[in-house]
């Protein structure tokens, strides 16, 4: 008896959604490789917006040194290419489907690199946001401007907040999550509560935060469901000549202002490993040094990458 011959399928012949549910199981490097242009049912299955909702580049950082002057770091040649590379071909098969956008702390975007992006993704709902050295103002401002849809962002910390947090106050209508990675101050929480009063959601853990700092946002953002503190340095500056001490709880009082909270997640043991190191980087967290990936961990879910 003869054997059965079955017919062979090319892969070029598989059907679109069998293609994606493959594709899904890629990184964005695997994506951007060339797959696209194996045929023209691959470029069409690569286009599809399920392999799109989210571009994380989260995994890439830059090869850089640091300098005495703006923008106080220099980006290797080749890096750069490779990023500017990946955002190209990434904005031409997402098609404006992008709704997540994830860049790694360390990854040092410019300012035609960002605008370019933001331009290509008028979708986007929540961004965790890269280092701010090569970003001007008006570089961010423009990018703000084109998410109009923004609900939920990730920053790193920022000495001149006011102009960027009104710019998203102007432009992002649907905004109500904020997390914050670097310190709190007076001026910091006094911002978020002129521009930002219908905010929902907001973590600073791992950070320096100001006790005045946290009563002026407990008692200025009415609508705060969900306040995060945990691992934080929580410093109480008292008139002179006392000086500043480092709080080991949290006092009744605050206690009292967070109680109308919805969650409000806190820890400030002395055994707990993330509280020992904001204490050692003195609430400036000097994420390189720990495990790869950790800087993206939140006790708010919605805020987890």
């Amino acid at each position: 008896m003869e054997d059965s011959v079955y017919p062979m399928r090319r892969w070029e012949d598989l059907e679109t959604d069998i293609l994606v549910k493959i594709f899904q199981s890629f990184d964005v490097f695997e994506l951007t490789s060339g797959i696209a242009h194996v045929c023209s049912g691959w470029r069409l299955a690569c286009c599809d917006p399920l392999l799109w909702k989210t571009l994380d580049l989260s995994m890439m950082k830059s090869n850089f040194i640091k300098i005495p002057l703006e923008p106080y770091v220099y980006v290797d040649g080749r890096s750069d290419k490779i990023l500017t590379r990946l955002l190209k071909i990434s904005m031409s098969l997402s098609r404006g489907n992008i709704m997540t956008l994830i860049f790694h702390f360390n990854l040092y975007v410019s300012d035609d690199q960002l605008t370019y992006t933001a331009e290509r993704c008028p979708k986007l709902k929540r961004l965790v946001l890269p280092a701010w050295n090569r970003i001007k103002k008006t570089g961010i401002c423009k990018a703000i401007s084109c998410w109009k849809d923004l609900e939920s962002l990730t920053m790193p910390s920022i000495a001149n907040p006011p102009y960027f947090i009104e710019e998203i106050a102007n432009n992002c209508r649907n905004f109500r999550e904020l997390k914050i990675m670097g310190p709190c101050d007076i001026f910091f929480a006094s911002t978020l509560v002129a521009y930002l009063p219908k905010l929902k959601v907001l973590s600073l853990r791992c950070s320096m935060l100001l006790r005045e700092a946290l009563l002026m946002i407990l008692e200025g953002l009415p609508h705060l469901e969900v306040l995060n503190i945990s691992h934080c340095l929580l410093i109480d500056i008292s008139p002179p000549p006392a000086s500043k001490r480092i709080l080991r709880e949290i006092d009744p009082f605050i206690l009292e202002k967070a109680s109308r909270l919805r969650r409000f997640f806190t820890c400030m043991q002395d055994s707990c490993l993330m509280c020992q190191r904001t204490k050692s980087d003195e609430g400036l967290m000097r994420w390189y040094k720990y495990e790869e990936g950790l800087w993206k961990e939140d006790e708010v879910s919605s805020l987890a990458h």
